[in-house]
């Protein structure tokens, strides 16, 4: 069993598995498109909740949502189900290959053969493709790797069924309704309105709001935790902007192409030189994710590097309030 499916390599795992699929049906959407109409760009931060003994930090909203929303926008049904075993995941899995259905799976991340030893952590909200199988392998599209690969059904089986905070069980999902006609405009406007109201939300669990929050608190890290325990802090939110998912700098870049293409479909100037403005506050996180691992790593030579932190995330901020607050102003 193997369908006719075009692997198209991506930045963030979950646009490309919405952007491969949707294409697969005809629908030529690129990432960034998928990202933006999608509500994709977010920011979290929930210190009572821990993740890898850290302070639950994040770039983007729940897995699934950026999919979920970008489909119901465009007017698109998209299939999920969990399974109670193993069994019958694969058997729902191996009906959809025989229907000529590529499907999406949520996965964990920590036994995905493929992936080199340094990116395999505990995290189980990893976006793959499988469109195809022959004998007891699987044809597998990651967006994120540069060509198609493969995993046994023992290897899919375990990492479908990873342990942990997000347990995928089993998840697959495919679209099975797809209009004539997409509103794309609509889609686009919503999207973009749905990213300002989380950004510039009131409370201090998402958005700007958050992200001040989070810097107030890294300065007090060394003296509450200890040195240690605040590198190991600093290391856990780099690696969630920086590697898990591409993140705080990377997400920014997406969603500046995002808004150079809506530009041209809105017929909206000020968005594009808004993707301008994106495209540089991207740049100011990548700088701040340099300047964190320095501290982490013990190579900064920097006076007083917590509170330094602390005023750059603030400056982060501020940029971002008056960015959202023009972009929602343009739509």
């Amino acid at each position: 069993m193997e369908i006719n499916f075009t692997h198209h390599q991506s930045a963030h795992c979950e646009n490309g598995v919405a952007s491969n699929l949707l294409k697969f049906h005809g629908i030529n959407l690129s990432e960034p498109m998928v990202f933006g109409i999608g509500s994709g760009l977010f920011f979290f931060y929930f210190p009572l909740l821990k993740v890898n003994h850290a302070p639950a930090i994040s770039y983007r909203p729940m897995p699934g949502s950026i999919f979920n929303k970008a489909a119901k926008r465009l007017g698109i049904t998209v299939k999920r189900q969990r399974f109670g075993s193993e069994t019958k995941a694969q058997l729902a899995l191996d009906t959809n290959l025989k229907n000529n259905i590529p499907t999406g799976l949520q996965v964990g991340v920590y036994n995905l053969t493929y992936f080199p030893d340094e990116y395999r952590f505990h995290f189980n909200a990893h976006n793959l493709v499988v469109y195809g199988k022959e004998n007891d392998t699987y044809l597998i599209s990651d967006p994120v790797m540069e060509t198609v690969t493969t995993l046994s059904e023992k290897e899919l089986e375990k990492v479908r069924f990873a342990k942990g905070a997000l347990a995928p069980k089993g998840h697959m999902y495919f679209p099975v309704n797809i209009p004539n006609q997409l509103h794309l405009e609509k889609a686009i406007v919503k999207g973009i309105k749905n990213t300002c109201k989380d950004m510039l939300a009131p409370v201090p669990l998402v958005g700007v709001a958050a992200m001040r929050r989070l810097a107030r608190h890294i300065r007090l890290w060394p003296s509450k935790r200890g040195v240690k325990v605040a590198n190991h802090y600093l290391a856990q939110m780099v690696r969630m902007q920086e590697e898990i998912g591409t993140g705080g700098g990377g997400f920014r870049f997406i969603y500046a192409a995002f808004l150079q293409e809506a530009s041209v479909v809105l017929k909206n100037e000020v968005l594009s030189e808004l993707s301008k403005e994106m495209t540089a506050i991207g740049d100011r996180w990548r700088d701040f994710a340099v300047m964190a691992a320095r501290v982490y790593k013990n190579r900064s030579n920097q006076h007083d590097v917590y509170n330094a932190l602390a005023t750059e995330l603030e400056a982060l901020a501020q940029l971002e309030e008056q960015f959202f607050k023009k972009l929602k102003k343009a739509v």
